[in-house]
């Protein structure tokens, strides 16, 4: 399973083989979906005490043309050494295995994809020696997909832009359109997906609200994040009572949700909330807390 941000944004490719010509179809760079995929050793030590290691690196086999090389690499802040290490990548694995390689790196942070989208040039201004180009996959430029029919139509790409978009303000709009998508999705789909993205929020405040959104609409999802989320609830259930418990954490999230998105609750509405004891009804409101636009309107039609 995977172990946080930095490791979401690039082992993606691992699972999901068709990722990267649909990535590039949104850069604008033409590549044809491959036709198989080969994970290959992420080691590009020499016999120098220096080690390198690129994030994941995959060889596509394409079905009219050679076969590449694809380094992915995650990249969180900014880092001027970067640029030079992603050079000797590029030209270690073409010494290598004779392929030619290309280098896609994925951001969360706009100002980080920006910076690493520049071409950078080696060697002196009269006379540069080689030029790195990444691709490069950011917040900058991934979809911000909204709509449950465009993720079902792509849903690797669309799990790779909600975690790209982490830190959007519309990610709760995001979020909910990902578990939409995913109620009526077999398992074998659900499942790295729901991991995927819980990992890839890391720390983020979207990483809350996903948890609930993935507690409210896909209730029946076994995975190790359902189990901390369940065993969370029996802690707390035991402590205040089963009940009394469910609809109390209920209320509470339905406010963390509101307060997440900056929504201002007037007093009224605080208190219809915490007052009310049917869970159906608090889970309503939760889902609804998602895009309302003020606190009044989870309370629409009712």
């Amino acid at each position: 399973m995977v172990s946080s941000p930095h490791e979401a944004m690039h082992r993606v490719f691992q699972e999901y083989p068709e990722l990267f010509a649909r990535v590039s179809e949104v850069l604008g760079v033409g590549f044809k979906p491959p036709t198989s995929i080969t994970v290959l050793p992420n080691d590009l030590t020499e016999t120098s005490p220096v080690e390198r290691r690129v994030d994941t690196l995959v060889r596509l086999e394409m079905a009219d043309d050679e076969p590449l090389l694809l380094a992915v690499e995650a990249q969180g802040k900014k880092d001027p050494a970067k640029p030079a290490s992603w050079a000797y990548y590029a030209s270690y694995l073409l010494t290598k295995y004779q392929l030619q390689p290309v280098l896609l790196v994925v951001c969360q942070d706009r100002a980080t994809a920006e910076w690493a989208d520049r071409p950078v040039s080696f060697g002196p201004p009269q006379w540069p020696t080689l030029t790195l180009r990444p691709l490069v996959a950011g917040p900058h430029n991934m979809p911000l997909m909204t709509d449950p029919t465009e993720v079902r139509k792509d849903v690797a790409l669309a799990t790779l832009a909600a975690i790209t978009h982490g830190k959007n303000p519309d990610i709760g709009v995001v979020l909910k359109a990902m578990t939409t998508a995913l109620v009526d999705t077999p398992d074998a789909v659900k499942n790295p997906v729901i991991e995927f993205i819980s990992q890839g929020l890391g720390k983020l405040p979207a990483a809350a609200l996903w948890r609930k959104l993935v507690a409210v609409d896909l209730s029946f999802y076994k995975s190790p994040l359902f189990e901390e989320i369940r065993d969370e609830a029996r802690v707390e259930g035991r402590a205040e009572g089963r009940a009394e418990g469910e609809t109390h954490r209920a209320a509470e999230d339905v406010l963390a949700v509101l307060a997440e998105r900056g929504i201002d609750v007037p007093e009224e509405a605080r208190e219809r909330i915490t007052d009310c004891d049917d869970p159906e009804i608090l889970r309503r409101w939760l889902r609804r807390a998602v895009t309302a636009p003020t606190a009044e309107d989870i309370f629409r039609d009712e």
